[in-house]
């Protein structure tokens, strides 16, 4: 995977991250989150929204601003 390529991926990422954490409660299950709010936006499976939740996102990006630097 190019760099250009897994950066912009890191950076849809964290957009996904910060609308599910927007929405996300105690109450309301993460999949229910997906078909109602992320889905619409970002047509992506549970799968790939736990391993989105699961990635270390911050630290990912400081890596590429590190190299850029």
């Amino acid at each position: 995977m190019s760099t250009g390529l897994k950066y912009n991926t890191l950076l849809r990422y964290k957009n996904i991250r910060n609308l599910y954490l927007q929405y996300k409660t105690e109450d309301i299950p993460d999949t229910v989150i997906l078909r109602k709010y992320i889905f619409p936006v970002y047509p992506i499976s549970r799968g790939t929204l736990n391993t989105i939740l699961n990635i270390q996102i911050e630290k990912e990006l400081k890596k590429f601003e590190t190299e850029a630097a």
